[in-house]
């Protein structure tokens, strides 16, 4: 079995990728069958020629193009900007536009004009002329949807109402309905192809090239130089060459100037720089990186040149990363999104049914006029054929995903990654929240909160002379360890300045986790716990101190020299800014039940959580134990959403009703159902809004589409609505909800970081 992969062009909406899937899926020899309308990407599995599947597209009505050349992005391959040159671009709408001239004098002899009286047979012979020119394509895909899938889709509509108004001698009306309704569809496509732009914009975030550091190669300037005869010159050594991106290799070193886009994912070796996040995590101020910092590819360097180390391959970068999440999201249809297709796929059969009854009751029961001889316009089948073109599923079917790939769109740009419409829904019912505090609610890096000398009379949280150089001492013996905690201590020193005093401890042993010791300036000195010193060196001054530290959850290490107590210093986890504001702001949304679950102890627990402000706080709890947390608020509150790292709450964030990932590691963005792109929580009260904000665009959209559509089957029912105004208000809502839902690509906006 083979896997083959085509570019479709020609799809103005989600039911025609329906429907081509539908039809080519019928193939015989096909076992898998999947179209993507977003992406226009067609995947099938199966043994079947190339020449079938395209012969069935080419059926259908759709056509095939090379996706090298899309990829190439050749401009003959890629849509103009701009309606009307879009729509002069598009083949099918360049000729409605032209079969315009043809029933121009029936629109004004027959439809504006009627009482000057003028009929002529070529008037009527134009209008057949427009109606073959521009409606051959929508008659090709209605008989194509016949005789392969057996349904009646918007095509097979209009192809029947258009037809039988001929027949009846409606001659100008079948053209401008055609014509109409090609333009609608273009209406359609072009509102399609503003959403494949935006995910064209994210491709072009990251550039095609970088400049790497290689070694020069068959260096011609030094061949036979000391018997150089090829491959790496030992005289010019490594240079910079400017090469795509496809080609670079992991650990390869490459150089981004100032201003230029970081062209890779990296570790940042040498240089120094403020970096533009904001494509990538949506953060609107630039990022301090210093060496050993992560950066994005995508992202935009500020004022220093920097040297870095590719950490992932092209392929396989945040970017590429983030684009296919982007386009499998919205495949992913929301519940809403699949009860409108249902509705539409139901709706259009039996709204010809209904047609049917309104041509033939009138006529059998009621001895009405099935075609009135002097007014082709005022017997029974003219009204059935127009609630046919007022039935016409176009504003209805498109109504909600194009507000469902707007509000992705929007949060991709502001670095919030929905994996699906249906989580984007499931997260406007929101009624409680549950967070991790490691490395969600805090920082998830210990930092030194309080440094006291045992020589020093002040605060622990002022610093002295005295308590510098017991610092100095500490860090030391820090230096040889890569502990969390001894690299927050050599953090501080490095702050302070006095990181350089003492050289690194010799002999550093571990104290079988009560902590360590070494020698400094040959004398030994020990860092351990309060437990620990309390069996080996009394420290009576401190001891309130380290009770108080203690109770407010913080992580205490005495000090000692040659066995003489030196000092004290309490590291703690940080509760990062963003949190308290992000939790304020969920509660202005009305979300009055926030709960923190943690491992920590009750102290610790109870500090960060009144710290951030949420309004239940669980301690001690294990992977399993937050599980059953989230549980018992699903049956409390029914939707609930879990937020954590993406690191060791796996099972919690699958238990939610929706998982939310903070950070952008690949294992965060694999583990849940939206990933917050950046390390803080104030993208969360925006997606809340911006899926409550996409709900209501949606039932707005199918209200106006479905209310407009009730009024002019009143409207034709009692023969006041004709076709061709059917057709223009069907593309006028079409046209509404697609400005409603596009809305969403700048409404709502991200809040600032305080």
């Amino acid at each position: 079995m083979t896997e083959q992969t085509y570019h479709i062009t020609g799809m103005d909406c989600a039911d025609c990728a329906r429907s081509l899937e539908k039809g080519v899926g019928k193939l015989d020899g096909i076992d898998l069958c999947q179209i993507s309308f977003t992406t226009e990407t067609l995947r099938i599995q199966g043994n079947v020629a190339p020449e079938t599947i395209i012969k069935r597209v080419q059926e259908m009505g759709y056509d095939v193009a090379d996706p090298d050349e899309v990829q190439a992005d050749k401009s003959d391959d890629q849509p103009p900007a701009g309606f009307l040159r879009y729509m002069w671009w598009r083949r099918d709408t360049r000729v409605a536009l032209l079969a315009v001239l043809f029933i121009l004098p029936g629109m004004v002899f027959e439809e504006l004009l009627p009482g000057l009286g003028v009929e002529h047979i070529i008037i009527d012979i134009l209008s057949i002329v427009a109606l073959v020119i521009a409606g051959t394509p929508i008659f090709k895909s209605a008989w194509a949807s016949v005789r392969i899938n057996h349904d009646i889709n918007i095509n097979v509509l209009m192809s029947i109402a258009a037809i039988g108004a001929v027949l009846i001698g409606a001659y100008t009306e079948a053209a401008m309905v055609m014509v109409l309704f090609v333009i609608a569809e273009a209406i359609e496509g072009y509102t399609a192809d503003r959403a494949r732009q935006n995910i064209r914009g994210l491709m072009e975030l990251a550039p095609n090239e970088a400049t790497v550091l290689r070694p020069c190669m068959d260096c011609v300037g030094h061949f036979g130089k000391d018997g150089y005869i090829g491959g790496p010159c030992p005289f010019c050594g490594v240079e910079e060459q400017r090469v795509p991106v496809t080609t670079l290799t992991i650990g390869e070193a490459i150089i981004v100037k100032p201003g230029e886009r970081v062209p890779m994912d990296g570790r940042l070796l040498a240089g120094q720089s403020a970096v533009n996040q904001a494509p990538i995590t949506g953060e609107s101020i630039p990022v301090e990186k210093t060496v050993g910092d992560e950066l994005f590819a995508g992202s935009i360097n500020g004022q220093g040149t920097l040297e870095i180390e590719v950490t992932h391959l092209a392929a396989d970068n945040t970017i590429s990363r983030l684009i296919k999440m982007v386009e499998e999201a919205q495949d992913k249809r929301a519940p809403t999104q699949r009860f409108v297709d249902q509705f539409a796929k139901y709706y259009t059969p039996a709204v010809v049914v209904v047609a049917a009854l309104v041509a033939i009751v009138p006529v059998v029961f009621f001895d009405q006029m099935l075609v009135d001889p002097v007014d082709a316009t005022a017997g029974w089948l003219y009204r059935a054929l127009a609630l046919l073109v007022v039935a016409c599923p176009c504003a209805l079917v498109i109504s909600t995903p194009v507000s469902i790939v707007s509000a992705i769109s929007n949060g991709a740009r502001n670095g919030v990654i929905f994996k699906g419409g249906a989580h984007l829904e499931e997260l406007s019912r929101v009624k409680a929240i549950a967070f991790d505090k490691t490395g969600t609610l805090t920082k998830g890096k210990p930092a030194v909160v309080a440094v006291q000398s045992a020589k020093c009379s002040l605060s622990a949280a002022e610093m002295c002379a005295d308590c510098d150089e017991f610092l100095a001492l500490a860090s030391a013996v820090e230096r040889r360890s890569e502990h969390p905690i001894a690299q927050a201590v050599v953090a501080k020193a490095e702050d302070q300045g006095v990181n350089g005093r003492y050289a690194a401890a010799e002999n550093v042993q571990s104290l079988t986790g009560r902590g360590v010791t070494g020698m400094v300036n040959g004398r030994s000195v020990t860092i351990g716990s309060h437990l620990y010193f309390a069996d080996h060196t009394a420290h009576e001054r401190h001891c309130q101190a380290l009770a108080d530290a203690a109770a407010h959850g913080y992580t205490t290490m005495l000090v000692s020299q040659d066995g003489e107590y030196q000092g004290y210093l309490a590291v703690a986890d940080t509760v990062r800014q963003s949190s308290k504001q992000a939790i304020a702001a969920l509660k202005e949304l009305g979300i009055g039940h926030l709960v923190m679950l943690t491992g920590d102890n009750e102290a610790t627990a109870q500090k960060v959580g009144v710290d951030v402000g949420v309004t239940e706080i669980r301690a001690n709890c294990l992977p399993e134990d937050k599980v059953t947390a989230v549980a018992q608020l699903r049956e409390q509150y029914n939707h609930v959403v879990m937020v954590g790292d993406g690191i060791n709450d796996a099972p919690a964030l699958a238990s939610a009703n929706v998982g939310i990932a903070i950070g952008s590691t690949a294992q965060a963005m694999e583990t849940a159902d939206v990933t917050l792109m950046r390390d803080s929580l104030l993208p969360l009260p925006f997606a809340i809004k911006l899926s409550r904000a996409t709900m209501r665009v949606i039932w707005v959209n199918v209200a106006l589409a479905l209310g407009l559509k009730f009024a002019f089957f009143l409207l034709v029912l009692v023969g006041l609505g004709t076709m061709w105004m059917a057709v223009l208000a069907d593309m006028g809502v079409s046209l509404l909800v697609t400005l409603n839902g596009m809305r969403l690509l700048r409404q709502p906006k991200m809040q600032s970081d305080g």
